[in-house]
């Protein structure tokens, strides 16, 4: 018997993904979006209290969350009562972050991580923790679900659907750092560079699709429909991967959803606007906007 505990969508859908492939036997605490990833996968879940399913396991197995305490709750019980924890880190970023509250450090006995890249930057940021690769299975589900999914016609003209996956910097980098703009932009400030210079992208734009996160509401962004006189509609109605399959180019900011793209073959562009840091996902396919934009302008004072 195995405790899972989980709470942010990204964890959750990693962890999910290996609980279903694995067939385990488990007790479940679930918070936040990680109840509906696990319910969608696995069906109707008992959802048990903290410490019970901790007593009731010889392990546990976390995801990560930067809102929830409960991971790092779930790791200081088990390491009380004598059990072996285990996180499974779904992204490429803000490792050591994940360990940290109140200015006190919690660590797992074991890091899981799910391709080379990730081990890598693991090792670098935690040093002295066992860290096992173990290849990722949300990513082995999104490759088997892509093909069950219908494709996208491109329009006859050409113009293109953008899909833009939301993340909330701002609230992340507020909880931990009491900055909303500690890494130089926030969450609205991405959108708008977007939108302001989504020409750069060089097609036409047949629908732009704003998908929140899954700890975000949907009114979060109904600004947006005001702001800007552009055919964007709010998404999340759908599954991820149906939004991506029904969109020619994903944008965000260094969201998972994003590698997920890749994996369904679309190009992927990162719109952190000038001042924010480097985009932190290692994947050399994912393109910089600001970067496009620096190719255009300079093309054109050539000209």
């Amino acid at each position: 018997m195995i405790a899972v505990i989980s709470c942010d969508a990204g964890g959750a859908e990693i962890v999910s993904s290996y609980v279903r492939r694995q067939n385990l036997t488990a007790r479940f605490v679930l918070e936040g979006p990680a109840c509906k990833i696990f319910e969608r996968k696995l069906g109707r879940l008992e959802i048990c209290p903290l410490e019970e399913a901790i007593l009731q396991s010889s392990s546990i197995l976390c995801g990560s969350s930067w809102k929830s305490d409960i991971e790092v709750d779930a790791i200081r019980l088990a390491r009380l009562h004598g059990k072996r924890s285990i996180v499974f880190i779904d992204h490429w970023v803000n490792y050591r972050d994940r360990f940290v509250r109140s200015g006190e450090t919690v660590f797992p006995d074991e890091i899981w991580v799910g391709d080379d890249m990730a081990r890598e930057l693991a090792q670098e940021a935690l040093p002295g923790l066992p860290i096992t690769l173990v290849e990722n299975p949300y990513l082995l589900d999104v490759r088997e679900e892509l093909k069950g999914i219908k494709k996208r016609q491109v329009a006859s003209l050409g113009s293109a659907s953008i899909l833009y996956v939301c993340e909330p910097i701002g609230e992340h980098a507020l909880l931990r750092y009491g900055d909303r703009r500690y890494w130089g932009y926030d969450e609205e400030e991405a959108l708008r560079y977007f939108l302001n210079n989504y020409q750069s992208l060089g097609m036409p734009i047949e629908r732009i699709l704003i998908r929140p996160h899954p700890s975000e509401s949907v009114e979060k962004y109904f600004w947006v429909q005001k702001e800007f006189d552009l055919p964007i509609e709010i998404g999340g109605a759908l599954t991820l991967l149906e939004e991506i399959s029904e969109s020619d180019v994903v944008v965000g900011c260094e969201s998972m959803a994003m590698v997920v793209a890749l994996a369904a073959g679309k190009k992927v562009f990162s719109c952190i606007p000038p001042g924010g840091r480097e985009c932190s996902l290692p994947h050399k396919d994912i393109a910089m906007l600001r970067d496009v934009l620096k190719i255009k302008r300079g093309s054109q004072d050539e000209s």
